[in-house]
């Protein structure tokens, strides 16, 4: 089963409506219909685009949904969409002045927050429980237990479930991988795998390239391990400085490179293709691993899954780590990597770490797989969430001062906005807490807190009227400092 054609077959046969409610929302978007303006008649778009009243009505209420258009009783449909101002990349370190709190104490702070229900919580970069299939999981659940030998208690080999290593091999044709249920090591979540990875190649006191701004995570990883990190630039739009990257290379022994190209959490940006294949070329050059965090990369708003560095490896290089924690059971802790030519190395660490991956859980995971509803499950969330974007950036540009500007991203879950020089990210933070808001201070996504004047705003929550309050509250924030 080929996910990219059954999406593909689905959009163009079965959904007209969706084509004709792409097409105006484009056009919307791009600004050829204005703000304000009076769209065609249900009637008048029926005869126009030769379709039936009903279709170009269920048109209409696509773009209703997205906030792009409302409807006027008794006038008609009409442009709702306030383009929101997008920014320009900045390079330029923004070094805090004065730090009273350290960096740690700032994650700290935003963590323990991640788990308190009373709060609306901007700051996770994951789906809302309401946006998964908790019954159809609980019925794999049950299914792959009662289809074992053993009951899924006893321990699998060290590379994992077999059915799990087969379907994610499956899985990989959609971003243009060639890969074999045996080149794939199953890991508690993605940051485990994340962890085997810069263990397999590095040791400590080497250094170790990421992006900037990246997921703290990530540098508190690699920080842990004893290592040193270059913090390579990126573009909100099209990801990382090859350039600087290049030079860094030159100028340093830099013994492996953690990115995420695509959907980037904080900016949200995916590189081109063309870019990814040149950072794999320009890393194979130098003989320098690359460790590929793709965890976003099936939250995709386009029409196909775009392709991962790994998908250009010739040497065995890239070592490709992801996870189901975005898009289907954060709980279930079922990551795995693609390791390349560092298989060994890897399959050593967790036997010497873990033995073995939780056998209920993958088993649950690869039967979810195999009866098809994953699929299902991706195209309604792919589909959520690019609705849920569309809102947010509405509901940003009309209650944020109009100074603000935040990023385009073309899938993933986060939005990151940059405030007025002035305004210091850290103390909106704590002013929003007051109000049972929960955002990402910019700080804490680089290693010396120079962010001081962006936030990062998650959309993984369905768009309803806390949200919207809540927006309108942080615009009024933002709008007093």
């Amino acid at each position: 089963m080929i996910e990219s054609s059954i999406q593909n077959t689905v959009y163009d046969e079965d959904f007209l409506y969706v084509q004709i409610a792409d097409r105006l929302g484009n056009q919307i978007r791009q600004m050829v219909l204005k703000t304000g303006e009076k769209l065609p008649s249900v009637r008048a778009l029926s005869q126009e685009q030769g379709i039936s009243l009903s279709t170009a009505y269920k048109a209409y209420v696509q773009l209703e949904i997205k906030g792009l258009i409302e409807a006027r009783p008794k006038s008609g449909y009409y442009v709702r969409y306030t383009p929101a101002r997008s920014f320009e990349p900045k390079r330029e370190k923004q070094a805090s002045e004065s730090k009273k709190v350290s960096l740690d104490e700032m994650i700290a702070m935003v963590y323990r927050n991640f788990s308190t229900d009373s709060i609306v919580k901007l700051s996770v970069a994951s789906p809302a429980l309401s946006l998964l299939p908790q019954a159809k999981l609980n019925k794999s659940m049950i299914e792959a237990i009662r289809l074992s030998s053993n009951s899924c208690i006893s321990y699998e080999g060290v590379q994992g479930n077999e059915n799990l290593k087969k379907h994610i091999a499956r899985q990989a044709f959609s971003w243009g991988g060639n890969i074999l249920p045996d080149d794939i090591v199953t890991t508690q979540g993605c940051m485990e795998a994340l962890v085997f990875c810069l263990r397999a190649v590095t040791k400590p006191g080497d250094v170790v390239a990421i992006e900037s701004p990246t997921y703290f995570g990530i540098f508190n990883t690699v920080q842990s391990l004893g290592l040193k990190i270059t913090e390579i630039p990126t573009d909100p739009t099209d990801g990382l400085d090859l350039d600087y990257l290049a030079n860094a290379i030159s100028k340093q022994q830099i013994k492996a490179c953690l990115f995420v190209p695509t959907f980037s959490n904080p900016l949200g940006y995916c590189m081109t293709n063309e870019k990814k294949k040149k950072l794999v070329e320009l890393l194979a050059k130098n003989e320098v691993p690359l460790i590929e965090d793709d965890i976003y990369g099936e939250m995709y708003f386009g029409k196909t899954r775009p392709r991962t560095c790994k998908s250009y490896d010739k040497q065995g290089l890239v070592m490709l780590c992801s996870s189901v924690s975005k898009t289907l059971a954060p709980g279930y802790r079922v990551g795995w990597c693609i390791p390349g030519k560092f298989k060994a190395q890897i399959i050593n660490l967790k036997l010497m770490h873990s033995l073995s991956s939780a056998s209920p859980t993958q088993a649950a995971i690869g039967h979810f797989f195999e009866t098809g509803r994953y699929d299902l499950h991706m195209r309604n969330l792919r589909k959520a969430l690019h609705t849920q974007c569309l809102r947010y950036t509405q509901a940003i540009a009309e209650y944020f001062p109009a100074d603000v500007k935040l990023s385009r991203p073309p899938g993933g879950y986060v939005l990151w906005v940059e405030l007025n020089k002035n305004i210091d990210a850290f103390e909106l933070y704590k002013q929003a807490l007051t109000y049972k808001i929960s955002i990402s201070p910019g700080q804490i996504f680089s290693t010396d807190s120079r962010f001081t004047n962006f936030i990062r705003i998650s959309f993984g929550i369905p768009y309803n009227d806390e949200i919207d309050k809540s927006l309108q509250t942080l615009g009024s924030l933002i709008s007093k400092f």
